[in-house]
Order: structure tokens, then sequence, then C-alpha cells
């Protein structure tokens, strides 16, 4: 396995802990008063969001050439610090 592809494989495992999150968050909203399950929805639309756009980023990255991967992959570790990062507020504000 090349490195982009443990990388890759890598980022699609932190997509995977972030689906059983947003998993998780369902279920809460599901059982949210009416009051509280409309901000619910509301992080939990951002939250998805993030994930695809986390997702579009590691098809950008299997997709490029084994030249360009390494310079996408320094654009893509900071674009996904940004991308953790709000969905980790967005999945605080569940708490």
């Amino acid at each position: 396995m090349s490195s982009r592809e443990a990388y890759a494989q890598k980022m699609k495992a932190k997509i995977d802990e972030w689906n059983a999150d947003i998993e998780k968050f369902e279920a809460r909203t599901r059982q949210a008063e009416a009051g509280m399950k409309v901000k619910y929805e509301e992080q939990l639309a951002a939250m998805r969001q993030q994930r695809e756009h986390a997702r579009e980023k590691v098809r950008e990255l299997e997709a490029a050439s084994e030249d360009a991967w390494e310079s996408l992959r320094h654009g893509m570790e900071s674009a996904w610090d940004s991308m953790s990062k709000a969905f980790r507020d967005a999945a605080d504000r569940f708490k």
C-alpha cells in the first residue's frame, strides 16, 4: 500500500467515526422535544456538510497523480483540521 493509499484510508476511517457520531446525534434528535429538534437538525446539517466536504477531499486525493498528491496532502491537512474543528464544534452543541 502506498503512502497515498494509507493516508486516504486514515481519512476514510475518520469519516466513518463521524458517521457513527452523526447516527448517535440523529437518535438524540428523534427523541428531543420540539424546541430542541430544530436546533439539533441545524447542527446535524452542519455536521453532514463537513462530512461531505471531507469525502470530496478524499476523492480528490485518490484521483490525484502520484506526483501531485504530496502537495495536495499538505493543503488537505490544513482543510482537514478546519473541518475537524467545525465537526467537533457542532458535536459539542449536542452535549
